[in-house]
């Protein structure tokens, strides 16, 4: 697990977000360092996904402020959306596509240019074999559409991550690889913020958890730095009840 001491990257600032007059996010705060990965956990209707699109600068908050990397999201929405790569639950890709055209493709519509061998290295280091590279993407599992979009991102050199639910509908395999490369990243100087309601995968992958209950962060928990955050006493906090209850 990496040290909570570094450089604050992610930082939410007594944030409060309504949506159609409803109170989704009320004073919520909290930090994400360089190189930390942050779980922000909860159920439905919590608040998670209303946090990473303000922080996307997608919703504007009443009151408070979203920082990335320093930066007001509100002021320097077109700086903060560069550094910064978001990917949803299901990863907008063009199934019709293969991985290597669907790189090159986005990349261009950024203006960025990376060569053959580039992007095959970072196909290499998501773990995505090259027997797939020139497949059409509508013949790819959900994990392997995720790591297309994790290269992508990497490619990109966005050194800022926001993940949805990036473990929903995975098998035990996939997300015991999701878990090894977001830690990999991490190790790199990835900041990482993932939302979840999988108490068991936040605590295998995470440094920190936030528990997100009606738009409020209800606690938090750390990971020892020689091992991970107990499970048992974050799912007691998830359900509402003590341990061994």
């Amino acid at each position: 697990m990496t040290s909570r001491q570094n450089k604050t990257v992610i930082e939410s600032q007594s944030l409060c977000v309504q949506i159609k007059g409803i109170s989704v996010l009320k004073d919520l705060n909290f930090k994400v360092g360089k190189g930390e990965i942050y779980a922000l956990l909860g159920g439905n209707g919590a608040g998670k996904s209303t946090t990473l699109k303000t922080l996307l600068g997608f919703n504007k908050p009443k009151s408070g402020l979203a920082i990335i990397d320093g930066e007001s999201v509100g002021d320097a929405l077109v700086s903060v959306r560069k550094k910064t790569a978001y990917l949803p639950e299901n990863a907008s890709l063009y199934p019709h596509l293969t991985a290597k055209e669907n790189i090159e493709y986005f990349l261009s519509l950024a203006d960025i240019k990376k060569s053959n061998d580039e992007i095959e290295s970072a196909f290499k280091l998501v773990g995505l074999q090259s027997d797939s590279w020139d497949r059409q993407l509508l013949t790819y599992s959900k994990g392997m559409r995720q790591k297309t979009a994790i290269a992508l991102a990497v490619l990109r050199e966005a050194p800022i991550f926001l993940l949805d639910e990036p473990t929903s509908g995975l098998d035990p395999v996939a997300i015991d690889e999701f878990n090894q490369l977001v830690t990999e990243l991490a190790s790199a100087g990835a900041t990482i913020l993932m939302v979840t309601h999988d108490v068991y995968g936040a605590c295998q992958v995470a440094d920190r958890i936030g528990l997100l209950r009606r738009g409020e962060l209800v606690g938090e928990f750390e990971a020892p730095d020689e091992g991970r955050i107990d499970t048992e006493l974050v799912h007691a906090a998830f359900a509402q009840r003590q341990p061994n209850e």
